[in-house]
């Protein structure tokens, strides 16, 4: 039985992305995929990303402090605001505390 791979990296998507964190094998669906949990730093809050094999260029193992400075160094988010495409809705409920007639 192979041992599950689990440890620091730097990785490289195809796109020219690079994604930083503790990489780890997780199975959705029963396919296999690889996740990154990207650790808060000064520009951001941590999150997780589930990446197919297909997406990955390259798996860089690192230790957790060389870790930690690539993902201060860059500028890694969640989610593009802008990628969502999301309508802004008009506010329809008011703040209750608002009402002072009561």
């Amino acid at each position: 039985m192979s041992e599950k791979f689990e440890q620091f990296a730097i990785v490289e998507l195809f796109g020219h992305m690079v994604i930083v964190g503790k990489v780890t094998e997780e199975a959705i669906s029963g396919q296999g995929f690889i996740r990154v949990d990207v650790p808060e730093t000064e520009k951001s809050k941590a999150f997780t990303k589930f990446y197919g094999p297909g997406a990955i260029y390259a798996i860089t193992p690192c230790d957790e402090a060389t870790m930690l400075a690539a993902a201060n160094g860059l500028k890694t988010i969640p989610v593009d605001p802008w990628s969502l495409n999301l309508p802004a809705f008009p506010r329809i409920f008011e703040d209750s505390s608002d009402n002072d007639d009561e």
